[in-house]
Protein backbone atom coordinates (compact mmCIF):
# COMPACT_ATOMS: atom_id res chain seq x y z
CA UNK A 1 0.00 0.00 0.00
CA UNK A 2 2.84 2.42 0.79
CA UNK A 3 4.38 1.81 -2.64
CA UNK A 4 1.06 2.59 -4.30
CA UNK A 5 0.81 5.89 -2.44
CA UNK A 6 4.28 6.94 -3.55
CA UNK A 7 3.38 6.38 -7.19
CA UNK A 8 1.46 8.75 -9.46
CA UNK A 9 -1.87 7.14 -10.37
CA UNK A 10 -3.75 7.93 -13.55
CA UNK A 11 -7.00 8.44 -11.63
CA UNK A 12 -7.19 9.45 -7.99
CA UNK A 13 -10.55 8.52 -6.41
CA UNK A 14 -11.78 9.74 -3.03
CA UNK A 15 -14.40 7.60 -1.30
CA UNK A 16 -15.01 3.85 -1.24
CA UNK A 17 -18.78 3.71 -1.48
CA UNK A 18 -20.70 2.73 -4.60
CA UNK A 19 -19.51 5.68 -6.70
CA UNK A 20 -15.85 5.52 -5.70
CA UNK A 21 -15.53 1.75 -5.99
CA UNK A 22 -17.20 1.83 -9.42
CA UNK A 23 -14.96 4.67 -10.60
CA UNK A 24 -11.85 2.75 -9.59
CA UNK A 25 -13.13 -0.45 -11.16
CA UNK A 26 -14.17 1.17 -14.45
CA UNK A 27 -10.77 2.90 -14.64
CA UNK A 28 -8.97 -0.40 -14.22
CA UNK A 29 -11.12 -1.99 -16.92
CA UNK A 30 -9.95 0.76 -19.28
CA UNK A 31 -6.31 -0.04 -18.55
CA UNK A 32 -5.81 2.99 -16.30
CA UNK A 33 -4.01 2.90 -12.95
CA UNK A 34 -6.41 4.13 -10.28
CA UNK A 35 -5.87 4.71 -6.57
CA UNK A 36 -8.89 4.72 -4.25
CA UNK A 37 -8.51 6.68 -1.01
CA UNK A 38 -10.95 6.00 1.85
CA UNK A 39 -10.70 7.94 5.09
CA UNK A 40 -12.01 5.14 7.33
CA UNK A 41 -10.85 1.58 7.97
CA UNK A 42 -13.59 -0.09 5.89
CA UNK A 43 -15.17 0.16 2.48
CA UNK A 44 -18.78 0.45 1.43
CA UNK A 45 -20.06 3.63 3.07
CA UNK A 46 -23.84 3.91 3.06
CA UNK A 47 -24.00 1.42 0.16
CA UNK A 48 -22.97 -1.39 2.52
CA UNK A 49 -26.01 -0.78 4.73
CA UNK A 50 -28.45 -0.25 1.85
CA UNK A 51 -30.67 -2.66 -0.06
CA UNK A 52 -28.01 -2.79 -2.79
CA UNK A 53 -30.52 -1.96 -5.52
CA UNK A 54 -29.72 0.11 -8.61
CA UNK A 55 -32.38 1.87 -10.70
CA UNK A 56 -31.26 1.54 -14.33
CA UNK A 57 -33.93 2.20 -16.99
CA UNK A 58 -33.29 0.49 -20.30
CA UNK A 59 -31.18 -2.36 -18.94
CA UNK A 60 -33.87 -5.01 -19.53
CA UNK A 61 -34.46 -6.19 -23.09
CA UNK A 62 -38.15 -5.28 -22.92
CA UNK A 63 -37.58 -1.85 -21.37
CA UNK A 64 -38.74 1.27 -23.20
CA UNK A 65 -36.22 4.01 -22.43
CA UNK A 66 -38.55 6.62 -23.91
CA UNK A 67 -41.13 5.69 -21.28
CA UNK A 68 -38.54 6.14 -18.56
CA UNK A 69 -37.70 9.56 -19.98
CA UNK A 70 -41.38 10.56 -19.78
CA UNK A 71 -41.57 9.27 -16.23
CA UNK A 72 -38.52 11.27 -15.13
CA UNK A 73 -39.79 14.39 -16.88
CA UNK A 74 -43.14 14.09 -15.11
CA UNK A 75 -41.41 13.35 -11.81
CA UNK A 76 -38.81 16.11 -11.86
CA UNK A 77 -40.35 18.75 -14.12
CA UNK A 78 -38.26 21.87 -14.64
CA UNK A 79 -36.06 21.14 -11.64
CA UNK A 80 -32.62 19.66 -12.19
CA UNK A 81 -30.79 19.19 -15.46
CA UNK A 82 -32.50 17.60 -18.49
CA UNK A 83 -29.02 17.00 -19.93
CA UNK A 84 -28.02 14.89 -16.91
CA UNK A 85 -31.24 12.89 -17.19
CA UNK A 86 -30.58 12.22 -20.86
CA UNK A 87 -26.98 11.15 -20.17
CA UNK A 88 -28.15 8.80 -17.42
CA UNK A 89 -30.66 7.13 -19.74
CA UNK A 90 -28.16 6.93 -22.62
CA UNK A 91 -25.48 5.11 -20.61
CA UNK A 92 -27.35 3.07 -18.02
CA UNK A 93 -27.55 -0.21 -19.92
CA UNK A 94 -23.95 0.03 -21.15
CA UNK A 95 -22.59 0.76 -17.69
CA UNK A 96 -24.47 -2.15 -16.12
CA UNK A 97 -23.45 -4.52 -18.92
CA UNK A 98 -19.81 -3.50 -18.55
CA UNK A 99 -19.81 -4.50 -14.89
CA UNK A 100 -21.71 -7.72 -15.36
CA UNK A 101 -19.72 -8.93 -18.35
CA UNK A 102 -16.24 -8.05 -17.09
CA UNK A 103 -16.35 -8.28 -13.29
CA UNK A 104 -17.87 -10.26 -10.44
CA UNK A 105 -20.51 -7.55 -9.92
CA UNK A 106 -23.73 -9.35 -10.86
CA UNK A 107 -27.36 -8.27 -10.62
CA UNK A 108 -30.79 -9.73 -11.13
CA UNK A 109 -33.83 -7.77 -12.28
CA UNK A 110 -36.28 -7.36 -9.41
CA UNK A 111 -39.59 -8.12 -11.11
CA UNK A 112 -42.05 -6.93 -10.18
CA UNK A 113 -40.76 -3.92 -8.27
CA UNK A 114 -43.02 -1.04 -9.31
CA UNK A 115 -41.76 2.49 -9.64
CA UNK A 116 -43.00 4.64 -6.78
CA UNK A 117 -45.52 6.90 -8.55
CA UNK A 118 -48.00 4.94 -10.68
CA UNK A 119 -50.05 8.05 -11.44
CA UNK A 120 -47.29 9.50 -13.64
CA UNK A 121 -46.85 8.86 -17.38
CA UNK A 122 -44.09 6.40 -18.21
CA UNK A 123 -44.44 4.58 -14.89
CA UNK A 124 -43.45 0.90 -14.96
CA UNK A 125 -45.33 -1.80 -13.07
CA UNK A 126 -42.31 -4.10 -13.36
CA UNK A 127 -39.96 -1.31 -12.40
CA UNK A 128 -36.38 -0.64 -13.42
CA UNK A 129 -34.64 -2.06 -10.36
CA UNK A 130 -31.73 -4.52 -10.25
CA UNK A 131 -30.50 -6.13 -7.04
CA UNK A 132 -27.00 -7.41 -6.39
CA UNK A 133 -26.78 -11.19 -6.29
CA UNK A 134 -25.80 -12.75 -2.94
CA UNK A 135 -22.08 -13.22 -2.40
CA UNK A 136 -20.00 -15.63 -0.37
CA UNK A 137 -17.81 -13.40 1.78
CA UNK A 138 -15.34 -16.26 2.29
CA UNK A 139 -14.11 -15.61 -1.25
CA UNK A 140 -12.59 -12.34 0.00
CA UNK A 141 -10.38 -14.09 2.53
CA UNK A 142 -8.84 -11.58 4.92
CA UNK A 143 -10.38 -8.72 2.95
CA UNK A 144 -13.81 -9.75 4.24
CA UNK A 145 -12.99 -7.73 7.35
CA UNK A 146 -12.84 -4.58 5.19
CA UNK A 147 -16.54 -4.73 4.23
CA UNK A 148 -18.58 -2.42 6.41
CA UNK A 149 -21.24 -4.54 8.15
CA UNK A 150 -24.99 -3.82 7.97
CA UNK A 151 -26.65 -1.97 10.83
CA UNK A 152 -27.14 -4.28 13.80
CA UNK A 153 -30.97 -4.56 13.56
CA UNK A 154 -30.60 -6.12 10.11
CA UNK A 155 -28.63 -9.04 11.55
CA UNK A 156 -29.59 -11.84 13.93
CA UNK A 157 -27.74 -14.60 15.76
CA UNK A 158 -24.56 -12.60 16.07
CA UNK A 159 -24.09 -11.36 12.53
CA UNK A 160 -26.41 -13.32 10.23
CA UNK A 161 -27.91 -11.21 7.45
CA UNK A 162 -31.57 -11.83 6.63
CA UNK A 163 -33.31 -10.53 3.53
CA UNK A 164 -36.94 -9.88 2.81
CA UNK A 165 -37.39 -13.38 1.36
CA UNK A 166 -35.89 -15.00 4.46
CA UNK A 167 -38.27 -13.44 6.97
CA UNK A 168 -41.38 -15.64 6.36
CA UNK A 169 -39.24 -18.77 6.79
CA UNK A 170 -37.63 -17.57 10.01
CA UNK A 171 -40.90 -16.32 11.52
CA UNK A 172 -42.55 -19.72 10.94
CA UNK A 173 -39.73 -22.25 10.45
CA UNK A 174 -42.02 -25.25 10.98
CA UNK A 175 -44.80 -24.06 8.68
CA UNK A 176 -43.51 -26.24 5.83
CA UNK A 177 -40.69 -28.59 4.96
CA UNK A 178 -39.28 -25.91 2.64
CA UNK A 179 -39.15 -23.36 5.47
CA UNK A 180 -37.53 -25.83 7.83
CA UNK A 181 -34.86 -26.75 5.29
CA UNK A 182 -34.19 -23.11 4.47
CA UNK A 183 -33.79 -22.03 8.08
CA UNK A 184 -31.73 -25.09 9.01
CA UNK A 185 -29.35 -24.59 6.07
CA UNK A 186 -28.85 -20.89 6.75
CA UNK A 187 -28.30 -21.35 10.49
CA UNK A 188 -25.85 -24.25 10.07
CA UNK A 189 -23.86 -22.27 7.51
CA UNK A 190 -23.78 -19.33 9.93
CA UNK A 191 -22.59 -21.52 12.80
CA UNK A 192 -19.63 -22.67 10.71
CA UNK A 193 -18.91 -19.08 9.67
CA UNK A 194 -18.64 -17.93 13.26
CA UNK A 195 -15.75 -20.31 13.87
CA UNK A 196 -13.58 -18.24 11.51
CA UNK A 197 -15.25 -14.84 11.16
CA UNK A 198 -16.72 -12.11 13.36
CA UNK A 199 -20.02 -12.32 11.49
CA UNK A 200 -21.76 -14.34 8.81
CA UNK A 201 -20.32 -14.52 5.30
CA UNK A 202 -23.68 -15.08 3.59
CA UNK A 203 -23.87 -11.58 2.13
CA UNK A 204 -26.98 -10.07 0.58
CA UNK A 205 -28.26 -6.62 -0.40
CA UNK A 206 -25.76 -3.76 -0.12
CA UNK A 207 -23.17 -5.90 1.62
CA UNK A 208 -23.14 -8.29 -1.33
CA UNK A 209 -22.79 -5.39 -3.75
CA UNK A 210 -19.82 -3.90 -1.90
CA UNK A 211 -18.17 -7.30 -1.50
CA UNK A 212 -18.52 -8.00 -5.24
CA UNK A 213 -16.98 -4.62 -6.06
CA UNK A 214 -14.12 -5.18 -3.62
CA UNK A 215 -13.47 -8.69 -4.93
CA UNK A 216 -13.35 -7.36 -8.49
CA UNK A 217 -11.01 -4.52 -7.52
CA UNK A 218 -8.64 -6.91 -5.79
CA UNK A 219 -8.67 -9.23 -8.79
CA UNK A 220 -7.74 -6.24 -10.97
CA UNK A 221 -5.01 -5.26 -8.49
CA UNK A 222 -6.49 -1.82 -7.81
CA UNK A 223 -4.75 -0.26 -4.77
CA UNK A 224 -6.98 0.84 -1.91
CA UNK A 225 -5.58 3.28 0.65
CA UNK A 226 -7.51 3.26 3.93
CA UNK A 227 -7.22 5.93 6.64
CA UNK A 228 -6.58 8.37 3.77
CA UNK A 229 -8.58 11.61 3.98
CA UNK A 230 -8.86 14.31 1.33
CA UNK A 231 -7.47 17.60 2.68
CA UNK A 232 -7.38 19.80 -0.42
CA UNK A 233 -7.15 19.63 -4.17
CA UNK A 234 -4.06 20.70 -6.08
CA UNK A 235 -4.38 22.88 -9.18
CA UNK A 236 -2.05 24.07 -11.90
CA UNK A 237 -3.28 26.65 -14.40
CA UNK A 238 -6.93 25.94 -13.66
CA UNK A 239 -6.56 22.16 -13.97
CA UNK A 240 -6.77 19.82 -10.99
CA UNK A 241 -3.55 17.83 -10.82
CA UNK A 242 -3.89 15.89 -7.57
CA UNK A 243 -4.58 16.36 -3.88
CA UNK A 244 -3.14 16.69 -0.43
CA UNK A 245 -4.10 13.57 1.50
CA UNK A 246 -3.92 12.91 5.23
CA UNK A 247 -2.73 9.31 5.49
CA UNK A 248 -2.98 8.06 9.05
CA UNK A 249 -2.02 11.51 10.32
CA UNK A 250 0.74 12.21 7.78
CA UNK A 251 0.05 14.61 4.91
CA UNK A 252 1.23 13.77 1.41
CA UNK A 253 0.82 15.29 -2.03
CA UNK A 254 -0.47 12.75 -4.53
CA UNK A 255 -0.50 13.74 -8.19
CA UNK A 256 -2.96 12.30 -10.69
CA UNK A 257 -2.00 12.05 -14.35
CA UNK A 258 -5.49 12.00 -15.82
CA UNK A 259 -8.04 13.12 -13.25
CA UNK A 260 -9.47 13.24 -9.72
CA UNK A 261 -12.89 11.78 -8.87
CA UNK A 262 -14.79 13.04 -5.81
CA UNK A 263 -17.08 10.34 -4.38
CA UNK A 264 -16.99 10.95 -0.62
CA UNK A 265 -20.72 10.42 -0.04
CA UNK A 266 -22.29 13.85 0.31
CA UNK A 267 -22.78 15.91 3.46
CA UNK A 268 -25.19 13.97 5.69
CA UNK A 269 -22.88 14.36 8.70
CA UNK A 270 -21.56 17.87 8.06
CA UNK A 271 -23.02 20.11 10.76
CA UNK A 272 -22.21 23.22 8.72
CA UNK A 273 -23.84 22.05 5.48
CA UNK A 274 -26.84 20.51 7.26
CA UNK A 275 -27.50 23.83 8.97
CA UNK A 276 -27.19 25.70 5.67
CA UNK A 277 -29.05 23.33 3.35
CA UNK A 278 -31.37 21.04 5.35
CA UNK A 279 -33.73 23.65 6.73
CA UNK A 280 -36.46 21.16 7.61
CA UNK A 281 -38.14 20.66 11.00
CA UNK A 282 -36.85 17.77 13.07
CA UNK A 283 -34.07 16.93 10.60
CA UNK A 284 -31.71 15.69 13.30
CA UNK A 285 -31.22 12.05 12.39
CA UNK A 286 -29.37 10.40 9.53
CA UNK A 287 -29.23 6.86 8.20
CA UNK A 288 -26.20 7.67 6.07
CA UNK A 289 -22.70 6.45 6.86
CA UNK A 290 -21.10 8.61 9.56
CA UNK A 291 -18.13 9.37 7.30
CA UNK A 292 -20.33 11.28 4.82
CA UNK A 293 -19.18 14.66 6.12
CA UNK A 294 -18.99 16.75 2.95
CA UNK A 295 -15.24 16.32 2.35
CA UNK A 296 -15.52 16.18 -1.44
CA UNK A 297 -18.02 19.04 -1.64
CA UNK A 298 -15.87 21.26 0.56
CA UNK A 299 -12.72 20.50 -1.46
CA UNK A 300 -14.54 21.18 -4.72
CA UNK A 301 -15.96 24.50 -3.55
CA UNK A 302 -12.50 25.56 -2.39
CA UNK A 303 -11.29 25.42 -6.01
CA UNK A 304 -14.30 27.25 -7.43
CA UNK A 305 -16.89 24.51 -7.93
CA UNK A 306 -20.54 25.52 -7.93
CA UNK A 307 -23.09 23.99 -5.58
CA UNK A 308 -26.33 22.74 -7.09
CA UNK A 309 -29.83 23.90 -6.27
CA UNK A 310 -30.54 23.25 -2.59
CA UNK A 311 -34.34 23.34 -2.90
CA UNK A 312 -34.71 19.64 -2.05
CA UNK A 313 -31.41 18.85 -0.45
CA UNK A 314 -31.94 15.29 0.85
CA UNK A 315 -33.70 11.98 0.44
CA UNK A 316 -35.77 10.93 3.45
CA UNK A 317 -36.80 7.90 5.46
CA UNK A 318 -39.07 7.63 8.54
CA UNK A 319 -36.99 6.22 11.39
CA UNK A 320 -37.60 5.17 14.95
CA UNK A 321 -34.93 5.71 17.58
CA UNK A 322 -33.87 3.39 20.40
CA UNK A 323 -31.91 5.50 22.85
CA UNK A 324 -29.11 3.92 24.87
CA UNK A 325 -26.01 5.02 26.75
CA UNK A 326 -23.77 3.34 24.16
CA UNK A 327 -25.43 5.34 21.38
CA UNK A 328 -28.77 5.60 19.64
CA UNK A 329 -30.00 2.98 17.18
CA UNK A 330 -31.80 4.66 14.26
CA UNK A 331 -34.03 2.13 12.50
CA UNK A 332 -35.39 2.74 8.96
CA UNK A 333 -39.06 1.93 8.40
CA UNK A 334 -38.79 0.85 4.76
CA UNK A 335 -41.30 -1.84 3.76
CA UNK A 336 -41.59 -4.33 6.61
CA UNK A 337 -44.32 -2.58 8.59
CA UNK A 338 -45.82 0.63 7.15
CA UNK A 339 -47.56 -0.94 4.15
CA UNK A 340 -48.75 -4.03 5.98
CA UNK A 341 -52.43 -4.41 6.95
CA UNK A 342 -53.38 -3.24 10.44
CA UNK A 343 -51.28 -0.11 10.96
CA UNK A 344 -51.99 3.62 10.85
CA UNK A 345 -49.73 6.66 11.16
CA UNK A 346 -51.12 9.63 13.09
CA UNK A 347 -50.03 13.13 14.04
CA UNK A 348 -50.40 14.82 17.44
CA UNK A 349 -54.09 15.46 16.72
CA UNK A 350 -54.67 11.73 16.40
CA UNK A 351 -55.41 12.04 12.68
CA UNK A 352 -53.92 10.15 9.78
CA UNK A 353 -52.00 12.40 7.40
CA UNK A 354 -50.77 10.02 4.68
CA UNK A 355 -51.27 6.73 2.91
CA UNK A 356 -48.90 4.70 5.07
CA UNK A 357 -47.87 2.51 2.11
CA UNK A 358 -46.29 5.29 0.04
CA UNK A 359 -42.53 5.33 -0.45
CA UNK A 360 -40.34 6.20 2.52
CA UNK A 361 -39.37 9.54 0.94
CA UNK A 362 -42.99 10.49 0.26
CA UNK A 363 -43.99 9.48 3.80
CA UNK A 364 -41.52 11.95 5.31
CA UNK A 365 -42.49 14.69 2.86
CA UNK A 366 -46.07 14.17 4.09
CA UNK A 367 -44.79 14.50 7.67
CA UNK A 368 -43.24 17.85 6.79
CA UNK A 369 -46.46 19.10 5.14
CA UNK A 370 -48.66 17.98 8.03
CA UNK A 371 -46.25 19.52 10.55
CA UNK A 372 -46.91 22.97 9.09
CA UNK A 373 -50.43 22.82 10.54
CA UNK A 374 -50.30 20.17 13.29
CA UNK A 375 -47.23 18.85 15.13
CA UNK A 376 -46.29 15.68 13.23
CA UNK A 377 -42.65 15.25 14.25
CA UNK A 378 -42.62 12.73 15.66
CA UNK A 379 -45.48 10.89 14.01
CA UNK A 380 -46.76 7.68 15.57
CA UNK A 381 -47.15 4.28 13.94
CA UNK A 382 -49.99 2.50 15.75
CA UNK A 383 -51.08 -1.14 15.63
CA UNK A 384 -52.47 -3.97 17.73
CA UNK A 385 -51.00 -7.18 19.14
CA UNK A 386 -51.96 -9.23 16.09
CA UNK A 387 -49.97 -6.90 13.84
CA UNK A 388 -46.78 -7.36 15.85
CA UNK A 389 -47.32 -11.10 15.87
CA UNK A 390 -47.51 -11.16 12.07
CA UNK A 391 -45.25 -8.33 10.93
CA UNK A 392 -43.34 -6.82 13.84
CA UNK A 393 -42.97 -3.07 14.36
CA UNK A 394 -39.63 -1.39 13.74
CA UNK A 395 -36.99 -3.02 15.94
CA UNK A 396 -39.59 -5.44 17.32
CA UNK A 397 -39.42 -8.60 15.25
CA UNK A 398 -42.50 -10.55 14.09
CA UNK A 399 -43.60 -13.14 16.62
CA UNK A 400 -41.92 -11.38 19.55
CA UNK A 401 -42.79 -12.73 22.99
CA UNK A 402 -44.49 -10.78 25.75
CA UNK A 403 -41.18 -10.52 27.57
CA UNK A 404 -39.53 -8.99 24.49
CA UNK A 405 -42.36 -6.49 24.10
CA UNK A 406 -42.03 -5.53 27.75
CA UNK A 407 -38.30 -4.85 27.32
CA UNK A 408 -38.99 -2.45 24.45
CA UNK A 409 -41.70 -0.75 26.50
CA UNK A 410 -39.44 -0.45 29.54
CA UNK A 411 -36.69 1.34 27.55
CA UNK A 412 -39.19 3.75 26.03
CA UNK A 413 -39.03 2.54 22.43
CA UNK A 414 -42.59 1.18 22.43
CA UNK A 415 -45.70 2.61 24.04
CA UNK A 416 -48.37 0.11 25.01
CA UNK A 417 -51.83 0.18 26.59
CA UNK A 418 -54.81 -2.18 26.91
CA UNK A 419 -57.08 0.31 25.14
CA UNK A 420 -56.77 2.90 22.38
CA UNK A 421 -57.84 5.57 24.83
CA UNK A 422 -55.08 4.56 27.22
CA UNK A 423 -52.53 4.64 24.42
CA UNK A 424 -53.75 8.08 23.34
CA UNK A 425 -53.26 9.38 26.87
CA UNK A 426 -49.64 8.16 26.84
CA UNK A 427 -48.99 9.88 23.52
CA UNK A 428 -50.62 13.18 24.49
CA UNK A 429 -53.39 12.67 21.90
CA UNK A 430 -57.06 13.35 22.45
CA UNK A 431 -58.56 9.88 23.11
CA UNK A 432 -61.81 10.61 21.26
CA UNK A 433 -59.90 11.79 18.19
CA UNK A 434 -57.74 8.67 18.08
CA UNK A 435 -60.74 6.42 18.58
CA UNK A 436 -62.55 8.15 15.71
CA UNK A 437 -59.51 7.74 13.45
CA UNK A 438 -59.20 4.01 14.14
CA UNK A 439 -62.96 3.51 13.77
CA UNK A 440 -62.87 5.17 10.33
CA UNK A 441 -59.91 2.99 9.38
CA UNK A 442 -61.64 -0.18 10.58
CA UNK A 443 -64.84 0.72 8.71
CA UNK A 444 -62.85 0.95 5.48
CA UNK A 445 -61.13 -2.37 6.19
CA UNK A 446 -64.49 -4.13 6.29
CA UNK A 447 -65.09 -2.96 2.70
CA UNK A 448 -61.49 -3.33 1.55
CA UNK A 449 -61.20 0.36 0.71
CA UNK A 450 -59.42 3.21 2.48
CA UNK A 451 -61.75 6.22 2.14
CA UNK A 452 -59.21 8.73 3.44
CA UNK A 453 -56.00 7.95 1.53
CA UNK A 454 -56.64 4.96 -0.72
CA UNK A 455 -54.08 2.70 0.96
CA UNK A 456 -53.67 -0.47 -1.07
CA UNK A 457 -55.07 1.15 -4.19
CA UNK A 458 -51.90 1.10 -6.29
CA UNK A 459 -49.59 -1.62 -7.54
CA UNK A 460 -46.78 -0.12 -5.47
CA UNK A 461 -48.88 -0.26 -2.27
CA UNK A 462 -49.90 -3.85 -2.91
CA UNK A 463 -46.32 -4.89 -3.71
CA UNK A 464 -45.33 -4.06 -0.12
CA UNK A 465 -48.52 -5.31 1.53
CA UNK A 466 -49.47 -8.86 2.47
CA UNK A 467 -50.83 -10.79 -0.53
CA UNK A 468 -52.50 -13.27 1.82
CA UNK A 469 -54.65 -10.53 3.32
CA UNK A 470 -57.82 -10.09 1.27
CA UNK A 471 -59.47 -8.22 -0.30
CA UNK A 472 -56.91 -5.45 0.30
CA UNK A 473 -53.32 -6.51 1.12
CA UNK A 474 -52.74 -3.25 3.00
CA UNK A 475 -55.89 -3.05 5.17
CA UNK A 476 -56.91 -4.95 8.31
CA UNK A 477 -58.82 -3.83 11.37
CA UNK A 478 -56.96 -2.65 14.46
CA UNK A 479 -58.88 -4.29 17.29
CA UNK A 480 -56.89 -6.88 19.26
CA UNK A 481 -55.49 -5.41 22.51
CA UNK A 482 -53.03 -4.45 23.73
CA UNK A 483 -52.32 -1.57 21.38
CA UNK A 484 -48.84 -0.27 20.53
CA UNK A 485 -47.19 2.84 19.17
CA UNK A 486 -43.71 3.77 18.05
CA UNK A 487 -42.49 7.29 17.27
CA UNK A 488 -40.93 7.98 13.86
CA UNK A 489 -38.81 10.95 12.86
CA UNK A 490 -37.42 12.30 9.58
CA UNK A 491 -33.99 10.80 8.85
CA UNK A 492 -32.02 11.49 5.72
CA UNK A 493 -30.67 8.44 3.92
CA UNK A 494 -28.44 10.60 1.75
CA UNK A 495 -28.14 14.12 0.43
CA UNK A 496 -29.35 15.35 -2.95
CA UNK A 497 -27.54 18.67 -3.25
CA UNK A 498 -23.94 18.41 -4.40
CA UNK A 499 -21.44 19.86 -6.84
CA UNK A 500 -22.80 20.89 -10.21
CA UNK A 501 -21.54 18.71 -13.05
CA UNK A 502 -22.04 18.27 -16.76
CA UNK A 503 -23.25 15.08 -18.46
CA UNK A 504 -19.78 13.53 -18.13
CA UNK A 505 -19.57 14.19 -14.37
CA UNK A 506 -17.08 17.03 -14.86
CA UNK A 507 -17.37 19.52 -12.00
CA UNK A 508 -18.54 22.98 -13.08
CA UNK A 509 -17.78 26.48 -11.91
CA UNK A 510 -20.47 29.06 -11.20
CA UNK A 511 -20.10 30.38 -14.77
CA UNK A 512 -20.81 26.90 -16.16
CA UNK A 513 -17.27 26.13 -17.34
CA UNK A 514 -15.71 22.79 -16.43
CA UNK A 515 -12.85 22.47 -13.97
CA UNK A 516 -10.46 20.37 -15.99
CA UNK A 517 -9.35 17.15 -14.36
CA UNK A 518 -12.08 17.16 -11.68
CA UNK A 519 -15.10 14.84 -11.59
CA UNK A 520 -17.83 14.11 -9.05
CA UNK A 521 -20.27 11.23 -8.76
CA UNK A 522 -22.48 9.65 -6.15
CA UNK A 523 -23.79 12.08 -3.55
CA UNK A 524 -20.90 14.48 -4.13
CA UNK A 525 -22.59 15.20 -7.46
CA UNK A 526 -25.76 17.29 -7.53
CA UNK A 527 -28.46 14.66 -8.01
CA UNK A 528 -30.15 14.47 -11.39
CA UNK A 529 -33.30 13.55 -9.42
CA UNK A 530 -33.39 17.06 -7.92
CA UNK A 531 -34.72 15.72 -4.63
CA UNK A 532 -37.44 13.53 -6.18
CA UNK A 533 -37.56 9.81 -5.45
CA UNK A 534 -39.06 7.97 -8.43
CA UNK A 535 -38.05 4.39 -7.61
CA UNK A 536 -35.81 2.03 -5.63
CA UNK A 537 -32.07 2.51 -6.11
CA UNK A 538 -32.17 6.05 -7.54
CA UNK A 539 -28.97 7.01 -5.73
CA UNK A 540 -26.91 3.89 -6.49
CA UNK A 541 -28.02 3.70 -10.12
CA UNK A 542 -26.76 7.18 -11.06
CA UNK A 543 -23.63 6.61 -8.93
CA UNK A 544 -22.78 3.62 -11.13
CA UNK A 545 -23.64 5.35 -14.40
CA UNK A 546 -21.80 8.62 -13.80
CA UNK A 547 -18.72 6.82 -12.49
CA UNK A 548 -18.78 5.04 -15.86
CA UNK A 549 -19.25 8.28 -17.79
CA UNK A 550 -16.49 10.02 -15.81
CA UNK A 551 -14.00 7.31 -16.75
CA UNK A 552 -15.17 7.35 -20.37
CA UNK A 553 -14.49 11.09 -20.48
CA UNK A 554 -11.08 10.69 -18.83
CA UNK A 555 -10.15 8.25 -21.59
CA UNK A 556 -11.42 10.49 -24.39
CA UNK A 557 -9.76 13.62 -22.99
CA UNK A 558 -6.28 12.11 -23.08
Amino acid sequence: MAAALESEPDVLVFGAGMAGLCAGLFASLQGLRPLICEKTDKVGGTTATSAGTVWIPGARDDEDVAAAARYLEAEIGNRGSPDLRAAFLESGAAALHCLESRTEVKFRPVVPHPDYHPDLPGWSANGRAFAALPFDGRRLGRDFALVRPPIAPFMVLGGLMLGRDDIPHFVKPFASLASFRHVTGVVLRHAVDRIRFDRGTRLIMGNALVARLLFSLRRNEVPLALHSRLVELLADGGRITGAVVDIAGVRRRILARRGVVLATGGFSHSHELRAALLDRPGAEHSLAFAGDAGDGIAAGRAVGAALGDAGRAAFWMPASVLRAQRGDTVYPHIVLDRAKPGLVAVNSAGRRFVNEAVSYHDFVEAMFRSHEAVPTIPAWLLCDRAFIRDYGLGLVHPGSSEATLRRFVDVGYLRAAPSLEGLAAQLGIDPAALRATVDRHNHGCARGFDDEFGKGGTAFDRHNGDPNNRPNPCLRSIEQPPFFGVAVYPADLGTSTGLRTDRDARVLRVDGTAIEGLYACGNDMNSLMAGSYPGPGITLGPALVFAYRAVQHIMSAS
